[in-house]
């Protein structure tokens, strides 16, 4: 394309200087040079225009294939996630049938033996390093002791490692050295998909697919029935915004529900987890994203989801996690300070510095608006 373009330039100004200051060359002649010019040069810029298709194909088809290549994620665990009941005697039993307990089905190979175990939600993280890479850890010596209905809060700076810490909890990635339990199994030993089944993730950014809202709720749990859905929504304080909308639950999403406010899409998303009735929930800056006024809403549908469940929670606005049991404070892979809102104010450590930042950032905000 270069090569066209300069060409056509040379040849005007070529031209232009022979029939100016020369007189041997006519208009019409330069004319008629300029017109052959573009004529000659048309093929060679299609064909450049080809290749450079069939380049920007061949890297996209690399990529495709790449993943394609990719070999499936190990999963070397054993212990599952059943759906369970009591019987008269209070011992637990597998059933068929979704009874709204959860049992971990756990096979003993020493004895061949098989004990269930109510799922509750206690999570212990027991000395863990952890590093993206080898030879740098990111991570270092984490301890964390959270009980079921326990909420556990991670500030920090940017970097500091609070969402890794909950990648972990999901193995996504696996850890250096240490252990983590749940609910006192070691989730090396419990498969990756019953795992994640038992968590609930509500994210900053939420997903919502081309559908119905009654669908897009029932995503989280995909045999539950319409009042399921419904008792959700209004769990997560959505239900009153669903009801004024067009067709109410049979209201279509397209877009990613581009038609929706960020608080709306972000109550959707409360509802969902809601639905899935998860014993531990991730908050991963749920709100960050949200106006103040927005945040009381979604805040009010997180508390109510919250209650009786083991959570974590990443926050960016302070101000949402003072209620936490535990705070724990982050720096560079390191907790730092723990305790709850109060003690560690006290302390005017790292956590009252950021604090005091944090609340005079949000007056300059709401200044601003």
């Amino acid at each position: 394309m270069v090569f066209v373009k300069v060409s056509y330039a040379v040849i005007a100004m070529a031209g232009a200087c022979l029939s100016i200051f020369g007189g041997h060359m006519t208009l019409g002649t330069l004319a008629s040079f300029l017109q052959f010019s573009r004529s000659f040069n048309q093929p060679i810029s299609q064909l450049s225009q080809q290749l450079n298709s069939i380049i920007m194909a061949i890297a996209g088809a690399e990529r495709i294939f790449g993943l394609l290549d990719e070999e499936p994620e190990k999963d070397s665990g054993y212990v599952k996630l059943v759906n369970a009941r009591y019987d008269e005697k209070g011992n637990l039993a597998e059933v068929p049938d979704r009874t709204g307990v959860w049992a971990w089905k756990h096979y003993h190979k020493a004895d061949h033996t098989t004990t269930y175990q109510p799922m509750q939600g206690d999570v212990v993280f027991d000395h863990v390093d952890f590093g993206y890479t080898d030879g740098k850890t990111v991570l270092h010596d984490i301890e964390i002791f959270a009980r079921p209905g326990q909420k556990v809060a991670f500030v920090g700076a940017t970097g500091a490692g609070k969402t890794t810490i909950t990648n972990l909890l999901n193995r996504f990635y696996d850890i250096q050295d240490g252990k983590i339990r749940y609910d006192g199994i070691n989730i090396n030993k419990i498969r990756k998909e019953d795992l994640r089944h038992s968590l609930g993730i509500v994210l900053q950014d939420t997903h919502l697919f081309t559908g119905t809202v009654m669908d897009n709720i029932r995503y989280g749990k995909l045999d539950a029935a319409e009042e399921e859905v419904i008792q959700a929504a209004k769990l997560a304080n959505a239900h009153e915004f669903i009801m004024k909308l067009s067709d109410g639950y049979q209201t279509v999403l397209k877009g990613s529900g581009s038609s929706l406010s960020q608080g709306q899409r972000q109550l959707l998303a409360i509802a969902r987890v809601a639905v899935a009735d998860p014993p531990v929930l991730v908050l991963d800056e749920a709100t960050s994203s949200i106006d103040t006024r927005t945040e009381k809403i979604v805040q009010d549908g997180m508390d109510q989801l919250m209650k009786g469940r083991t959570v974590f929670v990443i926050a960016h606005r302070l101000s949402t996690i003072k209620n936490s049991d535990v705070i724990m404070v982050l720096d560079h892979g390191r907790i730092v300070e723990r305790g709850n809102h109060e003690s560690l104010l006290a302390k005017k450590g790292m956590y009252y510095q950021l604090y005091t930042g944090k609340l005079e950032q949000e007056r300059i905000g709401r200044k601003g608006r």
